[in-house]
């Protein structure tokens, strides 16, 4: 009898076990893994810090320390792009108020919408937003508008970052978000969202592009098969801008001095000793960058076979 007794408990408590599962995985303030978040409301959070990126006084170094022999870049093409391309560029100078206002994150958007359209790689779909446009709700619907089937999707956001605890549906304690903003107040967009905003598209060309504080924290939620995340700094590292770049530092040696100007491109892809900035692929971009930027710490993670050119 006794036994019977525990079994049916056991049996009880297993069945209660399962519908709290059940419960918790329903929880409309959760997106889930691969669930779109909603563009008007955050998921709840607590604990929340801005980091904000830092504006450096007097002047800085204008170069670091140069090339590097070994890098993310392979020196082989990977396979070229198969369909449509798009990209969402995003830099935020001008948040509400004037506390947390910068002075180069929409150059470096502007730049980065040039390098990917008529400049250098020819995009046909580029969304821009800067400042006082780039609302949460702006960013995300913007995203949710590139077609599921594209056959390549670029995401570039350059502002300030920032940690806390949120209901973003990933596995994380301390989550990192890209800060965007209402209209009114400052907004964080969680890296689990952005996880939820990028999961139905059927192609794994995408690449972010990310110069923020904490940017090293967007790789373990946004990692695929073939994507691509280029991060200015660490996890727990800060980004920098200055007037002697006119940028954030990583953008600066990225996009500007890296791709529209061409000196990031190290190896001669088509064999013909150009050196045309056409040429720059992410992996040689990101390359440069870390060679040479003195401040900012950048990381990268890069799942796309050999290198993207795109």
């Amino acid at each position: 009898m006794k036994t019977k007794i525990l079994i049916t408990i056991l049996v009880g408590l297993f069945v209660i076990a399962l519908i709290s599962v059940g419960l918790v995985a329903a929880k409309p303030d959760n997106p889930g893994k691969g669930r779109k978040p909603d563009k008007q409301k955050p998921v709840p959070a607590t604990d929340v810090e801005l980091v904000k990126k830092i504006t450096l006084k007097g002047r800085p170094p204008h170069a670091g320390k140069g090339k590097k022999k070994e890098g993310a870049a392979t020196g082989v093409l990977g396979e070229p792009v198969s369909g449509s391309r798009y990209a969402v560029i995003v830099g935020i100078s001008d948040y509400p108020g004037e506390e947390n206002d910068l002075n180069y994150s929409d150059d470096d958007a502007m730049e980065m919408a040039a390098a990917l359209g008529t400049g250098v790689y020819g995009f046909t779909n580029v969304t821009l937003l800067t400042d006082l446009a780039a609302t949460r709700a702006t960013i995300l619907t913007a995203i949710d508008s590139i077609p599921t089937d594209a056959g390549e999707v670029v995401f570039f956001f350059s502002g300030h970052g920032a940690n806390g605890i949120a209901e973003d549906g990933d596995k994380e304690r301390v989550d990192e978000a890209i800060v965007a903003h209402d209209g009114t107040d400052i907004v964080p967009i969680w890296d689990g969202e952005l996880q939820g905003a990028f999961s139905e598209f059927s192609t794994s060309r995408i690449i972010f592009i990310f110069d923020t504080c904490l940017a090293g924290g967007m790789e373990g939620d946004l990692e695929e098969p073939g994507r691509i995340i280029a991060m200015a700094t660490s996890e727990r590292g800060y980004a920098y801008e200055s007037d002697i770049w006119e940028n954030g530092e990583f953008s600066y040696y990225f996009v500007d001095y890296g791709i529209l100007q061409g000196h990031a491109n190290v190896h001669d892809y088509y064999g013909n000793g150009t050196g045309k900035p056409e040429q720059v692929t992410v992996e040689e971009a990101f390359d440069y960058a870390k060679a040479n930027c003195s401040y900012d710490k950048p990381t990268i993670g890069d799942s796309f076979d050999n290198d993207l050119l795109p």
